[in-house]
């Protein structure tokens, strides 16, 4: 398979994710299926010793191997071996809503570079301290999600 040869990737970083991996995938591939979207789940794994690639791989996700520690390097080369044309990056802890993903794919339909969102709801004005001011302010209901156009 080719880069942009399908239309989404979503990505999933992973080092010992086997407790919540299973339920992330099943979610990211329902989602692809009931919106029509020719798509791939891809981990990113960094190095996994609880069986988390096998799960995946079960699960019908494609699997690369990332030897450079660390959070960054698994979603650098995850970018780099995604096959599709944008990808949708979201952590492997089931914290992210991977059922909502048309918000995100429409905007980058319309023409969008970049698209991020908010994965905690807006309680109050006060700003959550676990994230920098602008995701904060550019939605409210959505959760934090980075895609990102592939490069």
């Amino acid at each position: 398979m080719e880069k942009n040869e399908l239309e989404l990737t979503i990505l999933m970083p992973c080092l010992n994710e086997a407790e919540t991996l299973e339920i992330c995938i099943q979610k990211a591939l329902k989602s692809l299926e009931e919106n029509h979207i020719k798509g791939e789940v891809l981990i990113a794994d960094n190095g996994s010793t609880d069986g988390s690639q096998e799960i995946a791989e079960k699960n019908g996700a494609r699997v690369i191997h990332v030897s450079r520690k660390g959070y960054g390097s698994a979603l650098i080369e995850g970018t780099k071996q995604a096959y599709g044309k944008y990808c949708i990056m979201g952590d492997a802890d089931d914290s992210y809503d991977f059922s909502n993903i048309m918000p995100y794919i429409e905007k980058l339909r319309e023409g969008y570079e970049f698209v991020i969102g908010n994965r905690f709801k807006r309680r109050n004005r006060k700003r959550c301290h676990a994230m920098v001011p602008q995701i904060y302010w550019n939605t409210s209901d959505f959760f934090y999600w980075k895609i990102i156009l592939s490069f």
